[in-house]
């Protein structure tokens, strides 16, 4: 009980005094904290909201593709999709509908087209399952990037900090011409915050980039497998 007690006390002390050291920083070491700041502020943010962004799109597209392979009627299909707004495989398959449909009423309103005319409407179908899957992975990569730029960035911006503020202290203590333990140490630890803050950011940051990565990369494979596999029933049924 004693221990428990006087390790929250010590914890509690530390506490303290990080926040004062963060307080008492000035000048350019006050402005490359508030900077590690935000950054820490929008690393958890972008970090949430893609967990939260890419978990919905997968969730939603486990769904929408038990619905396609049970259902025997397009339409049907489409319906389900239109209610699955998050999942990029149902935005495939709606650009997809889309296209198949344009081309089966200029097929309707026309003579038989030649198997060249067929080819060339699978490939538009084809051609249109490609954009939604560029334009669904873009929106799904958008932020990647802010996370891996922090995650490079922000030690060289912490370190920049530290070494002003060592700077400024060693100039102090030259200018002073004393150079005792208490004069140094305060103004050396303040530096170091920013070392300490850019790791808080920069660490999280690698990590969230290279699981949202790897978590795409599923959701990419089943996005390309997908487009095959639309396109396949397309023309065995259509062209």
């Amino acid at each position: 009980m004693t221990s428990s007690l006087l390790a929250l006390l010590l914890a509690e002390g530390t506490q303290t005094s990080l926040v004062e050291l963060i307080l008492k920083s000035r000048g350019i070491v006050a402005a490359v904290v508030i900077i590690l700041f935000l950054l820490v502020a929008l690393c958890v943010f972008v970090i949430i909201f893609k967990f939260i962004q890419i978990t919905m799109a997968q969730s939603q597209s486990v769904k929408f593709l038990d619905q396609f392979w049970k259902s025997k009627r397009l339409d049907d299909i489409y319906r389900v999709a239109e209610n699955a707004k998050s999942s990029p495989i149902a935005a495939m398959f709606r650009a997809g509908y889309i296209e198949l449909s344009k081309v089966k009423k200029s097929q309707e309103g026309g003579d038989n087209a030649s198997m060249r005319d067929k080819m060339g409407d699978a490939d538009n179908v084809e051609r249109a399952l490609a954009r939604a899957k560029l334009a669904e992975s873009t929106k799904l990569e958008n932020l990647l990037p802010f996370l891996a730029t922090t995650g490079s960035a922000a030690p060289f911006i912490g370190l920049f900090g530290t070494v002003f503020g060592i700077m400024e202290a060693f100039l102090a203590i030259a200018a002073s011409g004393e150079a005792e333990l208490g004069e140094v140490s305060g103004p050396i630890a303040e530096a170091l915050i920013t070392t300490a803050l850019a790791l808080a950011s920069a660490v999280p940051a690698v990590v969230a980039y290279n699981y949202f990565q790897r978590r795409l990369k599923v959701l990419g494979s089943e996005m390309s497998n997908f487009g095959a596999d639309f396109m396949n029933i397309v023309k065995r049924h259509f062209f």
